[in-house]
């Protein structure tokens, strides 16, 4: 199981994998069961956005066990929360914010 970290400027936090582009993310989501997605939403100009890769989790009914969205653009931080949230599985946790800082620690020591 894998930790998906989905950014395109941002430094990827250690034991995640990092997705740089929204294909990239699917590509991840796609091949490997994901235990925790951290996505962003602008992801650069004229680029897919996260909303693109929500939009494929719902369509694929493939949901990481938890999703945490660290965005700083809070108008898609709704879009993808709200989408998500409609959509998602009894035993998934999707949280409208970013991972918590102990969390981000407890991954990080487990790699080394």
């Amino acid at each position: 199981m894998i930790h998906v970290y989905l950014d395109d400027a941002r430094r990827c936090p250690k034991g995640f994998v990092l997705a740089r582009n929204a294909a990239e993310c699917i590509l991840l989501l796609q091949s490997s069961e994901v235990d925790i997605l951290s996505l962003d939403y602008d992801l650069g100009w004229d680029q897919p956005n996260g909303g693109e890769v929500v939009r494929w989790i719902v369509a694929a009914g493939k949901f990481p066990s938890r999703i945490y969205l660290h965005t700083s653009s809070h108008i898609g931080k709704t879009k993808m929360y709200e989408e998500l949230y409609a959509a998602k599985p009894d035993k998934v946790y999707i949280h409208n914010g970013p991972m918590p800082d102990e969390l981000i620690v407890q991954i990080a020591q487990k790699e080394t």
